[in-house]
Formats: structure tokens, sequence, C-alpha cells
């Protein structure tokens, strides 16, 4: 075992690959070959990429594509996703296709609302704090006005201030519940600086309390943090149609192909190890979106998928139903995105996706991350009631295994003609490309 080293990130991008080169591969000249070919040859993009993050030694790229056709609002888009698995694009493509006829995609935002909470150790008489709280609370929300007069110029800022007792789950467990408006940015920053200042404004004015012991004056802060759970930061996207036009194959009637739908994502409803592939297909839509246009898709997934447990089992995000001849199909996400600030308007890609879908607010990306989530669903979705999920997805993975296999232009063009017709898997293709090695 080797020691640890000292100053790593006070070495150079090159002795850093050196040293990581050196001491974890087995081919370390292989190695700081391949990382060089990823660095952009523009040096000045490349050093923007570099200063993303931390002791950076190259770029790890993910192909972005489009998705056209997308129907949203009466308004047509075409989609950039950025993402790895082959079939996203095209499932949201034919989606969106297959939809555009029949009215498109309906989206509206339900609310916008985002949180952040102090998290405060109380030990004495409850009630002593709540009347502590309700003199403390516009001094609490004057203490932040330094930092919330430009939000506020802009329509948001500190919405309201709730004090929770959580002594039930935990000792002595108390909050500060905050509710923020921070209109086009995700508003991470400004909220945790909001948070930071109420944490402090609480902890200076508890020992001026004249209602408080020696010890009921000793508030204890343990955190001040925004959450990524959003529940009223919320949108809702839908299509619906006549059943009868819902054709999707010869070898389905439309209203047996809208019952099948309807039943999958009922068993979605009440499965949880189905709902969470169900829900995984979805954020394949909505993950693509958010990386394209530089926001956080961590902090969606973790919120989204709170929010699919919020009834007390996780369960699908979207919903689907028949009424009378109506087929009907939708979802409700809690999605906290922004468009200006951080990576959206710093990331050369981030910035020209957004341009594409024609420099939207934040809640028209929500809606439009929305659509792309139910677009992927109900591609997957139909697939599933139909013909099954493989015909598709191994057809479109067709390409990673010839390129993993290290077939050559002639064989990729044989072979994508052979499995037009027949089963792709990859030991059909491994056996098809021995075939044809052998006959040549």
């Amino acid at each position: 075992m080797s020691s640890p080293i000292s100053g790593f990130s006070k070495l150079t991008k090159e002795e850093k690959i050196d040293w990581l080169a050196n001491n974890y591969s087995a081919d370390p000249e292989n190695t700081k070959d391949i990382l060089k070919k990823y660095w952009n040859a523009d040096s000045k993009l490349q050093q923007l990429h570099d200063e993303f993050i931390e002791n950076t030694i190259t770029n790890f790229y993910l192909p972005l594509g489009v998705a056209p056709n997308f129907l949203i609002n009466d308004r047509l888009l075409a989609i950039p996703m950025a993402i790895e698995e082959s079939s996203v694009v095209a499932a949201a493509s034919r989606a969106a296709k297959f939809w555009f006829d029949k009215g498109g995609f309906k989206a509206k935002v339900i609310g916008t609302e985002k949180v952040g909470q102090v998290h405060f150790i109380y030990i004495g008489n409850p009630e002593k704090l709540k009347a502590f709280f309700s003199e403390l609370k516009p001094k609490l929300i004057a203490s932040t006005g330094h930092l919330t007069g430009s939000m506020e110029k802009r329509g948001g800022g500190l919405l309201d201030i709730e004090l929770r007792d959580k002594t039930s789950v935990l000792a002595d467990y108390y909050q500060l519940h905050c509710a923020f408006e921070t209109k086009d940015a995700m508003g991470a920053n400004f909220i945790n600086s909001c948070l930071e200042q109420l944490a402090k404004t609480l902890k200076e004015e508890a020992p001026n309390h004249s209602d408080f012991t020696e010890s009921e004056k000793e508030i204890e802060i343990v955190m001040s943090i925004l959450s990524n759970y959003v529940p009223n930061c919320l949108v809702r996207a839908e299509v619906s149609c006549p059943i009868e036009k819902l054709e999707i194959a010869s070898s389905i009637s439309p209203r047996e192909f809208a019952q099948k739908i309807v039943r999958a994502v009922s068993i979605a409803n009440v499965e949880p190890h189905r709902a969470v592939t169900h829900n995984k297909g979805i954020m394949n839509g909505v993950d693509a979106v958010v990386l394209a246009t530089g926001n956080d898709f961590r902090a969606v997934e973790a919120g989204v998928h709170a929010y699919a447990s919020k009834d007390g089992q996780y369960s699908s995000l979207t919903q689907a139903s028949i009424e009378g001849n109506i087929f009907r199909f939708w979802i409700e996400l809690p999605l906290a995105l922004g468009t200006v600030g951080g990576l959206t308007s710093l990331h050369p890609l981030a910035k020209l996706s957004l341009e594409i879908l024609q420099k939207p607010s934040a809640e028209e990306l929500m809606q439009i991350v929305a659509v792309a989530g139910l677009a992927q669903n109900f591609a997957a979705v139909s697939a599933l009631v139909t013909t099954g999920i493989q015909r598709g997805h191994m057809k479109m993975h067709l390409a990673n295994i010839l390129n993993q296999l290290g077939a050559n232009e002639y064989e990729k063009k044989v072979l994508t003609d052979h499995f037009k017709e027949n089963t792709v898997s990859h030991s059909t293709v491994v056996e098809g490309l021995q075939k044809l090695r052998q006959e040549n």
C-alpha cells in the first residue's frame, strides 16, 4: 500500500497525471495518452473546464443529442439531451412525433416555492421558544435584507419562516423551515446565505430573551442548508386524445393499447420494484435535459425520488386513465431549476442548449423537462406492453456492441442490415461477426 500524497491539489495538471498514471495504472504511458486526447484544443475553453472542479485531469464527454418535434403548449421545440444511454433520444423523439398531431403536450407550473432549513437544538420549554420566535420573526426577516434586496427586485426573496417542533422524532430538535422564491435562478447560494444569516440572528438574540433560563438561552445551531426536496416547486405535464387515435401497432387495437398502458402504470403505483425502474425511465429524459442545460441532476434526482415516496410507499411518477373515450397520461414532478447563474451561463454547451430551447425562463424549463420525462415514460411503457423493451433498445445498442468488438465499417454495415430482421443480443452479434470474418 503506497503512502498518501501531500499537496496534490498544488501540483500542475501534468504533474497530477504523471502521479496518477505512475501509481494507479498498469500502462502509465497509455493512461497519459488517453487523458490528454480528451483535452480541448482551445486552451481557453480547456482552462474554463479545468476550473469547474478541483484536481481536473481531463474532460469526460457525454454525447449531446437533440429530440425534435416536441409540441409543448402549442409551441414547437427541439430538446437538447446529454446522455450516454442508447435509445433514450430516439424514444423521446418517437413520443414527440406520436403526440404531435394529437394536440402535443400541455404543461403548467403549479408552484415555485423552494425550501431551506436552520436545524437547531433547544433544551427547554417549547412554549417559551414559540413565544420567542413570534417576537423574533420580524427581526429574522429584516436581518436578511442585505441579501434579499436584488432578488426582491426580480419578484423573489424570503417568503416565510416557520418554527417547527421536531422533538417527537428527535430529542430537543427544532428547525426554522423557510420558504423562498428565486425566480430564474436555481438559488442554492442565495438560500444558503440567507439561512446562515437567520441562524446567526437566532443564536445572537436568544440570550436577550427575558423569559429564557440561562440554559434555554444556549441554542445550538446544528446546520443551515437548503433542501432539495421541493414538493411545492411543482410542474405538471400531460397528453390526451380520443382512444381511436392511439394507433400504435397493427397487432393491437387502440382501446387495448390504452388499457394496457393504464394497467402498466397501475402496477408501478402498487409495486415498488416496478416503480423504481418505471421512474428510472422517466429520469432518463429528465436528467438528459437537466444535464444539457447545466442544472444539478443529482438535486433533481433526490427530490423527485423523495416525491415518489410522499404517500408512504415508493410509486409511479406518472398516471394514466381512460375517461369515457378519452385517454389521459400525465406526470407531476418537483423541479428546482435555473436558467441564470451557475453553469447555465458559464458552460458554452449549456448556454447553447438554452438558446436552442429559445431562452426559457425557469418556469418554462420546468415544463420542458417534465415533458421530456413524460415522453420518455410513454415510449418505454408503450414498448413494454407491445413489442417488449429489448427489441428497440438492443437495435439502438447494436452500434455500441460492434464498436466494443472492433468491427470495421464494412462489418458494421453488413451486420446492421442483418439485424434489421433478427434479434440483437451480445452473443448473436459476436456469432454474426465471427461468421462474417470467417467468410471473408
